[in-house]
């Protein structure tokens, strides 16, 4: 009779195990989805790590009880290994080599500092870390406001290069980049959008014109006690202080508002990856903050036909956005095959925005 039993369990365990393996990949996957189109579902790449989490749990459970249902989970693991590596890789570091590029991608949130209202540490801090850190491109966003004209005369005395593209929105706001490379025209490319934007800059590069994209789509307009209150969520949820329904009622209430800021976003990133795509043979370098998970239709449909600078060369999820509760890599660098990346990094180091800086080396190819 015992035996019976834990021979039922077992295999009531084993489906289980086989029904997150199926999560795990309907929500590694859902980037494939159009938000448009489909909008709760290509929302769900956002709880993908947690689904692997729990996977994993699996592993030991298994390891006492039944070794050979250890494969459910390892086979589901290979199956997603994709967008595993595109969560969080864990690649080889590479020393750059001589004659790479640096380039940085900084959403410096107006220069009001991690605590709003701080504008001489913000800019401050911002100035000595680009001074040290000394990119050869620049490209900001939410470049706006006061601050950015305290600072503009002290990162010009860095750059010989840079433009400032400001939209009307309802706020105002603006995307800078500083180039040391000529800066031979711009020009934006066009969406429907209240606060957000994408600019396309042509540089000089050693004689190439070598097209830089800087982008800040649409946020998920998150609201200051929206993440207060999600955070207090997981804390309590990890401690086992909240029920089953609480968790999923606040799930889909914060699924809910991914949802709707990807259905808008998703058009955003159609018209970036057009514009692109426009641009044929052109080298392309593209950055920015994309307000969007690595496993979403917006990362990648900005990604096709580039390489993901981050997803080949860094190490761990390489979280960008640092509010409590929602960290998460939201800020991308991108690449056309006329470049090898190296060592695409996310600074944790400054904490003078909302944001970290992300930041890697680029070499052309075939220059010695």
């Amino acid at each position: 009779m015992v035996k019976q039993l834990r021979i039922i369990a077992v295999n009531i365990v084993a489906g289980l195990n086989v029904a997150l393996v199926v999560v795990m990949l309907l929500t590694g996957f859902a980037d494939h989805a159009n938000p448009v189109e489909y909008p709760p579902f290509a929302a769900q790449g956002v709880i993908f790590p947690l689904v692997v989490i729990v996977n994993l749990l699996f592993l030991p459970l298994w390891l006492l009880f039944s070794k050979k249902r250890m494969l459910i989970s390892i086979i589901g693991l290979l199956l997603v290994y994709s967008p595993l590596k595109t969560y969080s890789p864990l690649s080889i570091r590479h020393d750059p080599p001589s004659g790479c590029i640096k380039v940085m991608s900084y959403n410096v949130q107006a220069f009001n500092g991690r605590y709003f209202g701080d504008e001489g540490y913000a800019t401050s801090t911002i100035y000595e870390y680009v001074r040290k850190e000394a990119p050869d491109i620049l490209c900001l966003q939410e470049d706006m406001g006061y601050s950015r004209r305290m600072i503009a005369s002290r990162l010009d005395s860095i750059y010989p290069y840079n433009v400032h593209s400001h939209y009307r929105t309802k706020i105002g706001n603006s995307q800078g980049i500083y180039s040391n490379f000529p800066i031979l025209w711009s020009e934006r490319i066009w969406y429907e959008s209240d606060g957000n934007a994408s600019f396309a800059y042509f540089l000089d590069i050693d004689g190439d014109t070598v097209m830089v994209v800087n982008n800040h789509f649409e946020s998920n307009h998150f609201t200051k006690d929206d993440k207060k209150h999600f955070a207090t969520i997981i804390s309590k949820t990890l401690k086992g202080e909240v029920s089953r329904d609480t968790v999923k009622e606040e799930s889909r209430s914060i699924i809910s508002k991914l949802a709707k800021a990807a259905v808008i976003r998703a058009p955003q990133a159609d018209s970036v990856n057009a514009y692109i795509q426009a641009h044929g043979e052109m080298p392309v370098i593209v950055c920015g903050d994309f307000n969007d998970n690595p496993i979403s239709y917006t990362r990648r449909k900005v990604a096709q036909g580039l390489i993901d600078c981050y997803t080949e060369t860094g190490r761990g999820p390489g979280i960008s956005y640092n509010q409590k509760g929602f960290l998460v890599r939201i800020d991308n660098i991108m690449c056309s095959s006329h470049f090898i990346p190296y060592r695409c990094t996310v600074d944790r180091n400054i904490d003078a925005s909302d944001h970290y800086p992300i930041y890697c080396w680029l070499k052309k190819v075939g220059k010695p």
